[in-house]
């Protein structure tokens, strides 16, 4: 076979393959989720599930295997066939910290699945109840450095973005601050509003409303800049901790293996439904920013959250069995 016969063969090879593809979705899309009905994961999933369908021509059904902070659910993704009908919805803590947090884990995120958008960023704040006295978050600060001050704060279980995101801060206060996990983030507010912990690191979705009446002080922010909907309060890096930042993110990926094509056409279409105006104010209600990135934009920031989730773990030696 001549070169010209080799180059025909290999347009037509690329053609038909690509034509393989086109008609993709032929069926339901599952949609795993690593949390109950009703968490933050449902909620965003909700949001765009019904214009995320519409523009796959196809259902995008959701199946919830909550347990183990998303390592359930990674389980059951993973080993889903790599066809393009199976899809995990998941955050940093099954994605990028999991792996170095639980022992004996089996899933290695970064070689189970591959990027195909990262949906949300949204930096954390820091509140503590209405009696507590310290009234800013350099007071906070100041305070935790003293060695006969122990402080306590709460989060939504053992790996919650608001477990490492107060060990964050205890790590860089060289603090030893103690943590006290909840079985759910409202059940640890509901301590903190009576004043049994010191401060909790949560959404600014599910702290606003106690801000707002009064009942919690809201001390600082844990992205690198202020946020629109909270502007007077200062950043953790701006109240005496440099270089803080933790937020917590979402993001869909898919089985290790999936064809490319397949990926960047869910992608393009997640990317599409979060700018849609209707989907752009339902997550602007619940104060959450969002990304929609491509897959070799996310796949940039997965690795370096890899990397800093890593870090932070060895450094303050957090394990869970």
């Amino acid at each position: 076979m001549n070169t010209g016969s080799k180059l025909i063969c290999g347009i037509a090879a690329l053609t038909l393959a690509a034509s393989a593809f086109a008609d993709w979705p032929e069926k339901p899309i599952r949609m795993v989720i690593g949390f109950a009905p009703g968490g933050a994961s449902d909620i965003a999933f909700k949001m765009v599930q019904d214009e995320l369908s519409k523009r796959l021509g196809q259902p995008v059904v959701p199946d919830y295997r909550p347990g183990a902070n998303g390592n359930i659910a990674n389980q059951a993704a993973a080993t889903a066939a790599p066809d393009g009908y199976t899809a995990l919805w998941a955050n940093v803590g099954p994605l990028a910290i999991n792996t170095y947090l639980y022992k004996g884990v089996k899933i290695d995120p970064a070689k189970a699945f591959v990027p195909v958008t990262q949906l949300t960023d949204s930096p954390l704040v820091v509140v503590v109840p209405k009696s507590s006295p310290y009234r800013s978050m350099q007071e906070l600060v100041q305070a935790a450095k003293k060695p006969d001050v122990n402080m306590t704060y709460g989060s939504a279980g053992p790996g919650s973005s608001m477990h490492v995101s107060g060990a964050s801060l205890a790590l860089a206060l060289n603090s030893p601050m103690t943590h006290v996990p909840y079985k759910g983030s409202a059940p640890a507010i509901q301590d903190l509003l009576a004043g049994r912990l010191t401060f909790m690191v949560d959404s600014r979705s599910t702290t606003l409303p106690f801000v707002q009446d009064g009942s919690l002080r809201a001390l600082a922010v844990s992205g690198d800049k202020r946020v629109a909907d909270m502007p007077d309060v200062p950043t953790v890096a701006e109240s005496g901790v440099p270089g803080f930042k933790v937020t917590t993110w979402q993001a869909v990926v898919m089985p290790a293996g999936t064809p490319q094509p397949i990926v960047d056409k869910l992608s393009k279409a997640l990317r599409e439904t979060l700018n849609t105006p209707a989907v752009r104010e339902r997550f602007a209600r619940i104060h959450t920013p969002l990304v929609g990135s491509t897959p070799e934009e996310f796949a940039k920031f997965w690795a370096k959250e890899r990397a800093d989730a890593k870090t932070l773990v060895e450094k303050a030696k957090l394990q869970i069995d």
